[in-house]
Protein backbone atom coordinates (compact mmCIF):
# COMPACT_ATOMS: atom_id res chain seq x y z
CA UNK A 1 0.00 0.00 0.00
CA UNK A 2 1.47 3.61 -0.79
CA UNK A 3 2.04 5.91 1.80
CA UNK A 4 1.28 9.79 1.53
CA UNK A 5 3.70 12.77 1.07
CA UNK A 6 3.21 16.09 2.48
CA UNK A 7 5.31 18.70 0.53
CA UNK A 8 5.90 21.15 3.63
CA UNK A 9 6.98 24.59 3.34
CA UNK A 10 9.67 25.51 6.49
CA UNK A 11 9.76 29.29 6.13
CA UNK A 12 13.29 31.14 5.63
CA UNK A 13 14.12 29.12 8.71
CA UNK A 14 12.91 30.50 11.94
CA UNK A 15 10.94 28.37 13.93
CA UNK A 16 8.36 31.00 14.45
CA UNK A 17 7.14 31.29 10.91
CA UNK A 18 6.57 27.25 10.66
CA UNK A 19 2.69 27.52 10.33
CA UNK A 20 0.67 25.04 12.17
CA UNK A 21 0.23 22.69 9.86
CA UNK A 22 3.44 22.43 8.86
CA UNK A 23 4.22 21.31 12.33
CA UNK A 24 1.27 19.07 12.78
CA UNK A 25 3.00 17.50 9.39
CA UNK A 26 6.47 17.22 11.04
CA UNK A 27 4.62 15.69 14.11
CA UNK A 28 3.19 12.61 12.07
CA UNK A 29 6.13 11.60 9.44
CA UNK A 30 7.55 8.44 9.31
CA UNK A 31 10.15 10.17 6.98
CA UNK A 32 11.29 13.33 6.80
CA UNK A 33 13.40 14.21 2.97
CA UNK A 34 14.87 17.77 4.08
CA UNK A 35 16.85 20.52 1.67
CA UNK A 36 20.21 22.21 3.02
CA UNK A 37 18.77 25.16 3.98
CA UNK A 38 15.95 23.67 5.96
CA UNK A 39 16.43 24.54 9.86
CA UNK A 40 18.25 22.07 12.47
CA UNK A 41 15.26 23.80 14.92
CA UNK A 42 12.62 22.86 12.61
CA UNK A 43 13.89 19.47 12.07
CA UNK A 44 13.99 19.03 15.81
CA UNK A 45 10.13 19.18 16.06
CA UNK A 46 9.82 16.13 14.45
CA UNK A 47 9.20 12.81 16.27
CA UNK A 48 12.54 10.93 17.55
CA UNK A 49 12.34 8.12 16.18
CA UNK A 50 11.55 9.83 12.22
CA UNK A 51 13.94 9.03 9.36
CA UNK A 52 16.09 11.92 8.05
CA UNK A 53 16.96 11.87 4.93
CA UNK A 54 19.07 14.74 3.26
CA UNK A 55 18.11 15.47 -0.27
CA UNK A 56 19.62 19.48 -0.39
CA UNK A 57 21.07 21.22 -3.09
CA UNK A 58 24.11 23.94 -3.00
CA UNK A 59 25.75 25.34 -5.61
CA UNK A 60 28.61 24.10 -6.24
CA UNK A 61 28.77 21.44 -3.95
CA UNK A 62 28.18 17.65 -4.23
CA UNK A 63 24.09 16.93 -4.14
CA UNK A 64 21.80 14.41 -4.91
CA UNK A 65 20.38 15.09 -8.54
CA UNK A 66 16.81 16.00 -9.25
CA UNK A 67 16.11 12.16 -10.38
CA UNK A 68 17.71 10.57 -7.02
CA UNK A 69 15.69 12.93 -5.17
CA UNK A 70 12.83 11.77 -7.03
CA UNK A 71 13.46 8.44 -6.74
CA UNK A 72 13.83 8.65 -2.67
CA UNK A 73 10.38 9.91 -2.69
CA UNK A 74 8.27 7.47 -4.53
CA UNK A 75 10.71 4.66 -2.89
CA UNK A 76 9.84 5.72 0.75
CA UNK A 77 6.55 6.28 0.04
CA UNK A 78 5.99 2.78 -1.74
CA UNK A 79 6.95 2.16 1.68
CA UNK A 80 3.86 2.97 3.02
CA UNK A 81 5.17 5.88 5.13
CA UNK A 82 3.94 9.33 5.66
CA UNK A 83 6.78 11.31 3.86
CA UNK A 84 7.68 14.81 4.22
CA UNK A 85 9.52 16.54 1.88
CA UNK A 86 10.90 19.57 3.54
CA UNK A 87 11.55 22.75 1.52
CA UNK A 88 12.90 25.95 2.66
CA UNK A 89 10.61 29.10 2.13
CA UNK A 90 8.18 28.20 0.03
CA UNK A 91 7.71 24.91 -1.67
CA UNK A 92 5.72 26.42 -4.60
CA UNK A 93 8.86 28.95 -5.30
CA UNK A 94 12.01 28.05 -6.86
CA UNK A 95 11.76 24.93 -5.27
CA UNK A 96 11.20 22.49 -7.97
CA UNK A 97 8.08 21.43 -6.81
CA UNK A 98 6.29 20.12 -10.03
CA UNK A 99 9.53 17.65 -10.87
CA UNK A 100 8.91 16.19 -8.09
CA UNK A 101 4.77 16.41 -7.79
CA UNK A 102 5.16 14.61 -11.45
CA UNK A 103 7.49 12.14 -10.31
CA UNK A 104 4.69 11.13 -7.80
CA UNK A 105 1.31 11.11 -10.25
CA UNK A 106 3.50 8.92 -12.60
CA UNK A 107 3.71 6.18 -9.61
CA UNK A 108 0.59 7.10 -8.26
CA UNK A 109 1.11 8.69 -4.87
CA UNK A 110 -1.06 10.77 -3.37
CA UNK A 111 0.48 14.17 -2.02
CA UNK A 112 -1.04 17.22 -0.53
CA UNK A 113 0.79 20.82 -0.09
CA UNK A 114 1.69 23.27 2.75
CA UNK A 115 2.78 26.14 1.73
CA UNK A 116 5.25 28.32 3.95
CA UNK A 117 6.38 31.57 4.52
CA UNK A 118 8.47 32.27 1.24
CA UNK A 119 12.23 34.08 1.47
CA UNK A 120 10.98 37.01 0.07
CA UNK A 121 8.14 37.71 2.26
CA UNK A 122 10.39 37.35 5.34
CA UNK A 123 12.93 39.11 3.67
CA UNK A 124 10.64 42.30 3.51
CA UNK A 125 9.15 42.13 7.07
CA UNK A 126 13.20 42.05 8.47
CA UNK A 127 13.58 45.00 5.96
CA UNK A 128 10.62 46.70 7.20
CA UNK A 129 8.76 47.33 4.49
CA UNK A 130 6.22 46.40 2.15
CA UNK A 131 6.05 44.46 -0.92
CA UNK A 132 3.47 46.28 -2.78
CA UNK A 133 1.69 49.87 -2.55
CA UNK A 134 -0.67 51.70 -3.70
CA UNK A 135 0.60 54.14 -6.92
CA UNK A 136 4.23 53.67 -6.30
CA UNK A 137 4.31 49.92 -6.30
CA UNK A 138 1.54 47.94 -8.09
CA UNK A 139 3.06 44.49 -8.90
CA UNK A 140 5.18 42.64 -7.03
CA UNK A 141 7.53 39.95 -9.39
CA UNK A 142 9.84 36.63 -8.09
CA UNK A 143 12.22 35.61 -10.72
CA UNK A 144 15.50 33.28 -10.41
CA UNK A 145 19.00 34.72 -11.03
CA UNK A 146 19.67 30.59 -12.34
CA UNK A 147 18.97 28.84 -15.55
CA UNK A 148 19.40 25.23 -15.79
CA UNK A 149 22.88 25.58 -16.65
CA UNK A 150 23.64 27.68 -13.03
CA UNK A 151 23.90 30.48 -15.50
CA UNK A 152 21.47 33.82 -15.74
CA UNK A 153 18.46 32.99 -17.99
CA UNK A 154 18.91 34.36 -21.31
CA UNK A 155 14.88 34.61 -21.94
CA UNK A 156 14.07 36.99 -18.94
CA UNK A 157 11.61 39.76 -19.94
CA UNK A 158 13.70 42.47 -19.18
CA UNK A 159 10.76 45.14 -19.59
CA UNK A 160 8.72 43.69 -16.88
CA UNK A 161 12.28 43.35 -14.60
CA UNK A 162 13.28 46.99 -15.32
CA UNK A 163 9.73 48.11 -14.36
CA UNK A 164 10.20 51.35 -12.08
CA UNK A 165 6.76 50.98 -10.44
CA UNK A 166 7.57 47.16 -9.41
CA UNK A 167 8.95 45.39 -6.51
CA UNK A 168 11.47 43.06 -8.47
CA UNK A 169 12.66 39.74 -6.24
CA UNK A 170 15.42 37.86 -7.44
CA UNK A 171 15.73 34.23 -5.73
CA UNK A 172 19.48 32.89 -6.17
CA UNK A 173 21.11 35.89 -6.71
CA UNK A 174 24.51 35.81 -5.61
CA UNK A 175 26.13 35.27 -8.58
CA UNK A 176 24.21 36.15 -11.34
CA UNK A 177 22.98 39.97 -10.10
CA UNK A 178 25.69 41.87 -11.66
CA UNK A 179 24.91 40.45 -14.96
CA UNK A 180 21.61 41.28 -14.35
CA UNK A 181 22.25 44.54 -13.65
CA UNK A 182 23.62 45.23 -16.91
CA UNK A 183 20.56 43.87 -18.71
CA UNK A 184 18.92 46.15 -16.99
CA UNK A 185 20.61 49.04 -17.35
CA UNK A 186 20.87 48.36 -21.08
CA UNK A 187 16.78 48.26 -20.69
CA UNK A 188 16.88 51.67 -19.26
CA UNK A 189 16.43 51.41 -15.20
CA UNK A 190 18.34 53.86 -13.53
CA UNK A 191 21.36 52.99 -12.11
CA UNK A 192 20.25 54.45 -8.93
CA UNK A 193 17.47 52.20 -8.12
CA UNK A 194 17.25 51.13 -4.42
CA UNK A 195 18.59 47.39 -3.87
CA UNK A 196 18.76 45.32 -0.63
CA UNK A 197 20.74 42.20 -0.32
CA UNK A 198 18.87 39.82 2.16
CA UNK A 199 21.19 37.32 3.56
CA UNK A 200 20.29 33.99 5.64
CA UNK A 201 17.10 35.69 5.66
CA UNK A 202 15.45 34.00 8.74
CA UNK A 203 18.45 33.09 10.14
CA UNK A 204 20.72 34.41 13.62
CA UNK A 205 23.24 35.54 11.38
CA UNK A 206 20.79 37.10 9.27
CA UNK A 207 22.38 40.32 7.31
CA UNK A 208 20.74 42.94 5.17
CA UNK A 209 22.89 45.20 2.78
CA UNK A 210 20.97 48.34 1.42
CA UNK A 211 22.27 50.31 -1.53
CA UNK A 212 21.37 50.36 -5.24
CA UNK A 213 21.20 47.64 -8.43
CA UNK A 214 24.82 49.25 -9.46
CA UNK A 215 26.14 49.19 -5.69
CA UNK A 216 24.96 45.84 -4.67
CA UNK A 217 26.67 44.47 -8.29
CA UNK A 218 30.19 45.69 -7.96
CA UNK A 219 29.33 44.09 -4.24
CA UNK A 220 28.30 40.51 -5.50
CA UNK A 221 31.03 41.00 -8.40
CA UNK A 222 34.06 40.89 -5.96
CA UNK A 223 32.59 37.25 -4.40
CA UNK A 224 32.65 37.17 -0.70
CA UNK A 225 30.56 34.39 1.70
CA UNK A 226 28.24 31.99 -0.21
CA UNK A 227 25.22 32.37 2.52
CA UNK A 228 21.80 31.80 0.78
CA UNK A 229 20.46 35.01 -0.80
CA UNK A 230 18.08 37.27 -2.44
CA UNK A 231 18.20 40.71 -4.21
CA UNK A 232 15.23 43.43 -3.38
CA UNK A 233 14.75 46.35 -5.74
CA UNK A 234 12.40 48.88 -6.51
CA UNK A 235 10.94 51.89 -5.00
CA UNK A 236 10.06 50.56 -1.52
CA UNK A 237 13.64 49.39 -1.12
CA UNK A 238 14.61 53.31 -0.86
CA UNK A 239 12.65 52.88 2.34
CA UNK A 240 14.26 50.59 4.53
Amino acid sequence: MSGFVSFVGAGPGDPDLLTIKAAARLDTADAILFDDLASRTILDRARRDVKLVPVGKRAGRPSPSQAEVNRLLVEHAQAGLHVVRLKSGDAGIFGRLEEEIDALRKAGIAFEIVPGVSAASAAAAAIGIPLTRREQARRVQFVTGHGVNGQLPDDLNMAALADPRATTVVYMARRTFPALVERLLESGMAPETPAILAENVGHQDQRITKSNITGLARVLAEGGPSAPAIVLYGPLAEEA
